[in-house]
């Protein structure tokens, strides 16, 4: 496993701005090329995912190996909205908390991509492996030796 990390380790970053950047062009294609009215919830999502293009972008330039500090809490904030979004439109938990008092409720189905994955589903996958990927990018520990 740690031979895996240690080959994954240089790429994460690229790949997790890859990931944003995905993410981000297909939520906007959906809600300015297809009319999809986001809600709420999707909103708050984006909030924490649309920085995360420009963030880990300036830390691939710049070389910064500690842009998990920073990136990592917004992307883990991100994926509570999505989590909650979720559980909200698979009828898991009933709306407690009135986050969803726009025009567009956050169980509405826009469609599935091959049936099954809905947009919840697609953005908390996304802000997943965001948060993966930064976790993996972190500098693995020295160990000192006594």
């Amino acid at each position: 496993m740690q031979k895996l990390l240690a080959i994954i380790r240089p790429y994460a970053v690229p790949l997790a701005w890859l990931q944003a950047m995905v993410a981000m062009v297909g939520s906007l294609y959906g809600s300015e090329i297809l009319k999809f009215t986001p809600c709420n919830l999707c909103w708050y999502q984006r909030i924490a995912l649309y920085p995360q293009t420009i963030i880990l972008a300036i830390a691939m330039f710049r070389g910064d190996k500690k842009v998990w500090m920073y990136a990592l809490p917004l992307a883990a904030l991100g994926w509570l909205f999505g989590l909650y979004q979720n559980l909200l439109y698979y009828g898991v938990i009933p709306e407690t908390i009135a986050l969803c008092t726009n025009s567009t409720p956050c169980t509405t189905r826009y469609m599935s991509l091959f049936g099954f994955i809905d947009f919840p589903q697609l953005s908390l996958l996304a802000l997943t492996v965001i948060i993966v990927l930064l976790w993996i990018s972190r500098e693995p520990k020295k160990a000192v030796l006594k």
